[in-house]
């Protein structure tokens, strides 16, 4: 299965990941190389290096440059293979230590040897000069290692000295790769208070995306997903990025017009033409602007590929998205659609408009309620042409209807939503590769073969819902306790550097599953019959792929979240139990449900509890005290779902309030006690 794994990653970065972001690059050592000055040893004073290695039949040439507008240049010419080549010194600078007491006797030599250790990526530089302290002259030796990284762009250059107890280590890759801009965008997505400027940078952002990583926004603090800062930490620092920071539209468009064809205008007084210019900007390869921006699109030489200024005035969102989708149709996209929902008004926060512009996607807001008839048969018609398991990314409108109105429709075309509207950088992500031989690792606590026997206490399992970049991820608190974490499964797929990104930053109490009801957000009872075997096998794919071995439904299509049903069928189990034969359990719910089952000592558990974000510490220690005193056959497993706003130092707080006869436990550890003593009755939806 590793095997596998490991084999189906490689496919992945090869096709989301490696080709698009590098292009055809030549291996080894031989060319121009620039240092990435946040991984590397700092370089005093200059601050900057390049490398160049250019070699033939034996000969190599390499010049080494420190500083960008005061640069100190060296350039050794060398014969390979043990020759004792003597190389002039014509300055006193000790350029990798500039700020130590140390110089260079002006007139005499060094020695350099130099070996292929490896041939063509691995490069030894023996080096043998005197140098001047101030307690006068003393022999120096250095070696010199330059290494071809496992990525065909990075280089590693390292030289160690008998005296100097750590080694001096410079990240270097190629001139030009793993080049980027950035802009940190404004809390601002009101009609007339900034949206029109944050609209037309993200259709940028998606024309300047489409074959490589260019440009990625820091979004506000405010946002949904509150990783952006910490995720652009990650690409410069164990990415090897160099970003240059845009500050305005004007620099942004200069420096990306070339990624641009024309605009589309949107009207200010219907907000629903800018969903609509959208669509169409993705198809043309155009951006979005108002009639204010009009002025620097002509200045630019962008022409109008679309005026919809007073065409849709006093027009229904129907028959608008009705005009869209027979002028456009055709054109978009069968395997993305965008519900660009959310926010309502004079507000719109269009994050993941890059990533439906990237793919010709056809953008609305279209209402999911049936009472909405013209809407709801509307989107039925757009969900309809979508091709088998299609992906609707954004969100439904508050407004309009209501998230299991959203999510029952699209189940029942079998097709599968990822959230929000807000997610956000995904054209950028997409492209950027995992490391060679990355495969996720998930931190397993239960050991195989091994029985896991419970004694009578009250266990606890924690699980945090609505996917890590919503939540507590960066908050206080995570690693101190064992916690459940939803991931975003389609991310092996759509951005596998985002699941980089949280394993690389996970503690080993940080426990993965799989979410939510399918291949994405899909409720099971609302999928049509033929349809759920293959999404659930598209489900488990993936979780094999991510290494995770639980898997978390929900099903809100007979109702909300408390008042209505959101138990599961036998059926749905059933298939469940079937499709996903490697899982070693289930969770189920959102608020407590009451679903619970056994199979083979692999249980479905629901949640008991659902810690609401606003419940004090104190009242939330008497709930689950409660709980336990009301179920009081023990073992009593206490399933406990966790809002995406509270962090892990509040929960534990609670757990620690607790007091004996209760063990908070990691979750795998807890289903499998949970499937070795089932003292929950099993309770299956009768249909």
């Amino acid at each position: 299965m590793r095997t596998a794994r490991h084999g189906w990653v490689v496919i992945l970065v090869l096709l989301f990941g490696g080709a698009a972001a590098f292009g055809a690059q030549r291996p080894g050592l031989d060319g121009e190389w620039v240092l990435v000055p946040q991984s590397s040893t700092e370089i005093d004073l200059y601050g900057a290096l390049t490398v160049e290695i250019a070699g033939t039949n034996g000969e190599l040439t390499l010049i080494r440059t420190f500083g960008g507008s005061r640069p100190f240049k060296e350039v050794w010419a060398l014969k390979i293979g043990g020759f004792a080549n003597k190389i002039p010194i014509p300055d006193r600078v000790f350029p990798t230590n500039v700020f130590m007491g140390l110089s260079l006797p002006v007139g005499s030599q060094r020695t350099v040897e130099a070996y292929w250790d490896k041939p063509d990526s691995v490069l030894r530089l023996e080096e043998t000069c005197d140098v001047l302290a101030s307690q006068g002259q003393a022999p120096l030796r250095s070696r010199h290692v330059l290494r071809a990284g496992l990525s065909p762009d990075l280089m590693t250059y390292t030289i160690t000295r008998p005296t100097r107890d750590l080694p001096i280590t410079y990240i270097l890759k190629r001139k030009g790769s793993r080049e980027a801009c950035y802009m940190i965008l404004d809390d601002a997505w009101t009609i007339g208070q900034g949206l029109e400027k944050q609209a037309f940078l993200i259709s940028l952002q998606g024309n300047v995306n489409r074959d490589a990583p260019r440009l990625y926004f820091v979004y506000p603090k405010t946002w949904d997903f509150n990783y952006t800062p910490y995720v652009f930490d990650f690409f410069r620092n164990r990415k090897h990025y160099s970003f240059r920071r845009l500050s305005t539209v004007e620099q942004a468009l200069q420096t990306f017009r070339d990624s641009v064809r024309g605009y589309v205008v949107w009207d200010r007084e219907v907000r629903t033409s800018l969903i609509v210019a959208y669509t169409i900007a993705g198809l043309e390869r155009a951006v979005v602007v108002d009639e204010s921006m009009i002025p620097l699109m002509a200045a630019n030489g962008l022409a109008a590929v679309e005026d919809l200024r007073g065409k849709f005035s006093g027009w229904s969102d129907a028959r608008i998205y009705q005009w869209a989708l027979d002028r456009y149709g055709d054109r978009c996209s069968r395997d993305f659609v965008i519900w660009l929902g959310g926010e309502h008004g004079r507000v719109l926060k269009p994050g993941v408009a890059d990533w439906g512009m990237k793919n010709g996607a056809f953008f609305c807001d279209l209402s999911s309620k049936p009472v909405d008839r013209e809407e709801y048969e509307l989107a039925g018609k757009v969900l309809g042409r979508m091709n088998p398991m299609a992906m609707v990314m954004g969100w439904h409108s508050y407004k309009k209807d209501q998230e299991r109105d959203h999510v029952r429709l699209t189940s029942s075309f079998g097709l599968r939503v990822e959230g929000l509207h807000t997610l956000p950088n995904v054209s950028f992500s997409h492209h950027v590769p995992v490391d060679p031989g990355f495969v996720p690792r998930n931190h397993h606590n239960v050991e195989p073969g091994k029985i896991y026997t419970p004694q009578a206490k009250t266990y606890i399992a924690c699980i945090q819902t609505d996917g890590m970049g919503l939540g507590a991820w960066n908050e206080p608190g995570r690693g101190d306790i064992p916690y459940a974490w939803e991931q975003i499964i389609n991310y092996i797929w759509l951005a596998p550097v985002m699941v980089e990104y949280f394993d690389s930053t996970s503690t080993p109490n940080d426990y993965f599953i799989g979410a939510l009801g399918g291949p994405g957000y899909v409720y099971p009872k609302a999928v049509p019959k033929d349809k759920l075997p293959g999404l659930i096998a598209k489900t488990w794919e993936m979780m094999e792929l991510l290494d995770l071995k639980v898997f978390d439904i929900m099903d809100h299509s007979e109702g909300s979240t408390v008042e209505g049903n959101s138990e599961l069928t036998e059926e749905v189990v059933d298939a469940f139990y079937k499709g996903m034969p490697g899982a070693i359990g289930f969770v189920n719910g959102y608020a407590p449900s009451f679903t619970f089952a056994v199979r083979d000592k692999r249980p479905l558990v629901s949640f008991d509890y659902y810690l609401s974000p606003t419940r004090t510490e104190e009242e939330a220690t008497a709930d689950l005290r409660e709980l336990a005193a009301l179920n009081a056959r023990r073992p009593y497993f206490l399933l406990v779902h966790v809002r995406e706003y509270s962090n892990v130092k509040r929960v534990k707080d609670i757990m620690d309030k607790l007091g004996p006869g209760f063990e908070l436990v990691p979750l795998d550890v807890f289903l499998k006690m949970a499937g070795e003593a089932p003292t929950f009755r099993e309770r299956l939806l009768k249909k």
